[in-house]
């Protein structure tokens, strides 16, 4: 599996590192519980016939590219990766990164009405957000971009928010049917 060779390699990059510090130990412990978790939930990796309904997104929705006027949202930018692609996809990956806390969890109660508002401005149907639920959990536990960018690219500057990430992963699959509950109900 490519995603376990990336880890073999990112864990070999950061054993080699030298002085090793906190964030190195942190990595290395992450990857290693990351093969685990994937190793236990193959079984549960989304297939093709689970992706739901696509449309014109964003591609990179996050609180970096709103520009507010005041407390009011003025603007959208960066719209490099705009696509078809699964919409309510999108959805989910920015309440991922919206409702992120320091230690790694979900604010499941500000998640909650976020998703009553997108399925109601969208129609998307609740079994659309679960589908959405399940491949974004399954794309971040295979997700590794931040550590190639520190040990492959030499680039630090996603490190601050590489514990919270990192965490999120971990929780989210021990709270999995908590966090499909707040995106479907």
């Amino acid at each position: 599996m490519e995603t376990f060779a990336l880890i073999d390699e990112l864990l070999a990059l950061a054993r080699r590192r030298h002085p090793r510090n906190a964030f190195d130990e942190l990595a290395e412990h992450r990857l290693v519980e990351r093969r685990t978790l994937i190793e236990r939930h193959a079984h549960r990796r989304p297939t093709a016939a689970t992706t739901p309904a696509s449309g014109w997104v964003h591609g990179d929705f996050h609180p970096l590219n709103l520009l507010y006027r005041g407390a009011e949202p003025a603007a959208i930018v960066d719209w490099d990766r705009l696509g078809v692609q699964p919409r309510a996809e999108e959805a989910v990956r920015a309440a991922a990164i919206f409702f992120v806390r320091p230690n790694g969890t979900l604010a499941l109660p500000k998640v909650r009405p976020y998703a009553r508002g997108y399925r109601t401005a969208t129609g998307a149907s609740p079994a659309e957000l679960a589908a959405a639920v399940h491949r974004v959990w399954w794309e971040r536990l295979n997700d590794f971009w931040m550590l190639r960018w520190r040990y492959q690219l030499g680039d630090h500057r996603a490190d601050p928010q590489f514990p919270a990430v990192a965490a999120l992963a971990v929780w989210w699959t021990s709270r999995y049917e908590a966090v499909c509950e707040a995106f479907c109900t």
